[in-house]
This record gives structure tokens, sequence and C-alpha cells, in this order.
């Protein structure tokens, strides 16, 4: 096991080496004057100079590459351009809110769609599998922006229950106050922020996962061990669940990791539309002011997680089929 996850982990250095030229070349071309941008129509041409001297973009690209990639294995992805601050202590300091909030939108999108699909698939052709599949298909469908602002309509508008924007203090800190204090008002206020981006970005998620679980359910029911396993007399929960849910776990832990993958890069409009303090909102006010720093360090952290998150998602496998690691 260790082998595989050292070997695993090798093979994450070229792939975030690809990603970093990638994105660097990606912003090199990207159309735009940074040094215009931050200095405004009216700076003189010898200050756009000086400006672009300071800063290296004067400097061929390759040299601009070298640069950014060495600074890169040094652990500094270099300075934001219109916050002057580092951008690694940006990223950290909008992280959290993200991962916050993808987490608890995979966890919305599994209590649906794991119960939701395993029933599906038991009850095929019923009318409980085509409401399933019609709401699936419905979810897979529905912009994300667009029922993230009807909730806003509905649930801050109209009824007024909860706010339509912001965070409140973060969940895990609330919920060790309110262990702390016994006041369930610290979770509660987290809870009213979140559940909102949360339903918005999980709700997609829960689509894609209900149909994955009920293909990948359906095509184990059919296998010669689950007829036996009836033949044997043992009863249909355990059939389900111990056969045949077990079995299919390998294309429902794939499609989840890349679900959650999905939620930080969807996060970028949810964010928006929720006026979220992640970094989806961070990069693409970032985008608007041509912070090419504080871009390609966001665009790179995305990519880091994703990779960890693909690393996980392979050891998980060789925990449910050992023989994989072979």
């Amino acid at each position: 096991m260790i082998n595989f996850i050292f070997k695993r982990i090798l093979q994450l250095i070229p792939v975030l080496l690809g990603i970093s030229v990638l994105v660097f070349l990606l912003l090199y071309l990207i159309p735009g004057d940074p040094a215009m941008t931050l200095l405004g129509q009216d700076a003189t041409v010898e200050e756009i100079d000086r400006f672009k001297e300071q800063m290296g973009l004067n400097e061929p690209f390759i040299v601009q590459l070298g640069v950014f990639l060495l600074k890169l294995v040094k652990g500094d992805l270099g300075d934001s351009i219109f916050q002057s601050m580092p951008v690694a202590d940006i990223i950290m300091k909008h992280l959290p809110a993200t991962l916050e909030l993808a987490t608890l939108a995979l966890i919305i999108a599994l209590i649906i769609a794991i119960p939701v699909g395993i029933i599906s698939a038991v009850k095929q052709f019923s009318w409980v599998d085509y409401t399933s599949m019609f709401f699936a298909q419905l979810g897979v469908s529905i912009p994300v922006f667009w029922l993230g602002l009807m909730m806003i309509l509905f649930f801050s508008v109209e009824l007024n229950m909860l706010p339509s924007f912001g965070r409140g203090d973060p969940l895990f800190f609330s919920i060790a106050q309110t262990i702390k204090t016994g006041n369930l008002y610290y979770v509660v206020d987290s809870l009213k922020h979140i559940i909102l981006p949360a339903l918005a970005l999980g709700l997609m998620s829960a689509a894609f996962i209900t149909r994955m679980v009920r293909s990948a359910m359906l095509e184990v029911l059919k296998e010669d061990y689950i007829r036996t396993a009836e033949a044997k007399g043992v009863k249909g929960f355990f059939v389900v669940i111990k056969h045949a849910f077990r079995n299919a776990l390998i294309p429902i832990v794939t499609i989840v990791g890349l679900q959650f993958g999905n939620l930080l890069g969807g996060a970028i409009v949810t964010e928006t539309v929720f006026a979220w303090p992640g970094i989806g909102r961070l990069v693409i006010t970032a985008i608007g002011q041509r912070d090419f720093p504080l871009v390609q360090g966001t665009v790179l952290v995305i990519a880091l997680v994703f990779a960890l998150i693909n690393l996980v998602v392979d050891i998980l496998y060789t925990l449910i089929n050992p023989k994989i690691q072979q």
C-alpha cells in the first residue's frame, strides 16, 4: 500500500508541472496589459515601462516562465499586483470557505443520491424509478446560477427566512462553540448562511451521482452471485447493501471524486451569486483586474486540490478492491 501511494505521489509531479506551464502560457497569451489596468489610462509611458521593469514583464517569455517555475519550487506564488500581499496568504484566507462550501454540498449530494439511486435500481421501471430519474434529469439540466437566483428570490426575498449573501462564522468553529457553550445560535447562524449556496451547488451533483448509483447497481444486480445469494435465502436488504452496493462502489467512488473536483470549479459561479468569500469569487475578481500572479496561484491551488482528490480516490480503490494496486 505504501509503495502504491508513493508511486502515485511521484506521478503527481509531472502533472503539476504540466499544469503550471499551461496556466502560465494561457495567462501570458491573454490580451490585456496589467500595467495599464493597474496604473490607469492617465499613466505615462515612462510609468508603465518602469512598472513592467519592476514586475519583470519586459523579460522574454522563457525567462518569465523560468522565474515563475523556480519560485514555485520554493513555494513562492509571488505577490498580488492589486492587493500588494503574498498570493499564498490571500489564497489561504479564502480557501477554507470554498472547501467548507464544497464539502457540505457533497454531503448533501450523497445523502440524496445514494438512497435514491439504490431504490431506483431495485424498483426499476416503477413510478419511484421514473420520478427519481425525472428529477435527476432536471437537476442535470438546470444551470447552477439560475437555481441559486431562484432560491434567493424564494427563501430570502419572499419568505425572508435565510440571508441571500455573505458568510457567517466558519461552520467547524460554530460547531465547536455550540459544543463548548451549549448555545445553538452559533451553528444555526452559520447554517443559515451556507445552506442556500450548498443546496444550489449540491443538487446538481446529487443528480449526477444518482444516475451513476442507479446505473452501477443495475449492472451488479444482474450478476450470478446476486441470484445465488437470493437462492440461499439471504434477505433482500442484505443482498442489496452487502453484495450489490459494495461491488458497485468503484464507479460510484470515481464519480464522487470527480464531482468534488467539479464542486470546487462550480463554486466559482455559486460564490459569485451568493457573494461567498471563497477562492471562486477571488479568481473572478483577479481575472477582471488582470492580476496575473493571483490568477495563476488560485488556478494552481485548485488543480493541486483536484489532483489530491484523485489520489484519495485511487487509495479508496485499493481499500475496496486490493487487486487494483497490483
